[in-house]
């Protein structure tokens, strides 16, 4: 199909968006033809759907509704968005993708990362990142990184107790064991410039890469 398919994946208050946004910045300077988006979200029906699936008023939401609601934004966010840009060749920045499905709702809401997965393959029909990053850190850092940024938008998730992020947590690392050729990890829990400069040059060497093909 041509392009280049990244995502970044990570428990709440990574730092993940943050990096995500100024590594774009910087491609985008470089001559390189990006596409930043997000999940669930980046057009018109799937952002909708985010409003459904993040409402803090919805906490009655039954886990299974919530593992089809993230498939089906999922599904019109690629048809719409990401496959047109992979047959362009366009390279694609992603905050979060399936990988999230499967520790969210797979592990932590106890459907089954197997369950979640056959959900997914539905909406994605075998469409992968390329690269994943996943950015790591203890929950407590993260909760506490999320209480202290005013500016965040303050979702349905963000009010789960804490052993539901460390389940969050649990399930990443089970995915680091089944796709390890796919995804990479960084340490992010250390300072946001040194972060952003492995992201960087792991999403550099990535870029060169398929140039050569």
């Amino acid at each position: 199909m041509g392009g280049l398919f990244i995502t970044v994946e990570g428990p709440e208050g990574a730092g993940k968006t943050t990096v995500l946004n100024k590594l774009g910045d910087e491609l985008i300077k470089q001559g390189n033809d990006i596409v930043m988006t997000r999940e669930p979200g980046g057009i018109k029906i799937a952002e909708q759907i985010r409003k459904v699936i993040l409402d803090k008023e919805n906490t009655e939401m039954d886990p299974r509704t919530e593992a089809l609601l993230y498939a089906a934004a999922r599904r019109q966010h690629l048809v719409e968005k990401v496959i047109p840009a992979l047959k362009r060749g366009a390279i694609i920045l992603c905050d979060r993708f399936i990988d999230s499905s499967l520790a969210y709702q797979g592990v932590a809401r106890e459907l089954g990362i197997e369950e979640v997965y056959l959900i997914n393959q539905f909406a994605i029909q075998d469409i992968m990142p390329d690269l994943t990053i996943y950015f790591d850190v203890d929950v407590e850092i993260g909760l506490e990184r999320i209480a202290a940024n005013q500016g965040r938008e303050v979702n349905r998730l963000d009010l789960e107790k804490k052993d539901f992020h460390l389940k969050v947590r649990k399930g990443f690392r089970q995915l680091l064991d089944r796709f390890p050729e796919r995804i990479y990890e960084v340490d992010a829990s250390r300072p946001l410039d040194c972060v952003y400069e492995e992201v960087k040059s792991k999403v550099e060497e990535a870029i060169l890469s398929e140039k050569r093909v």
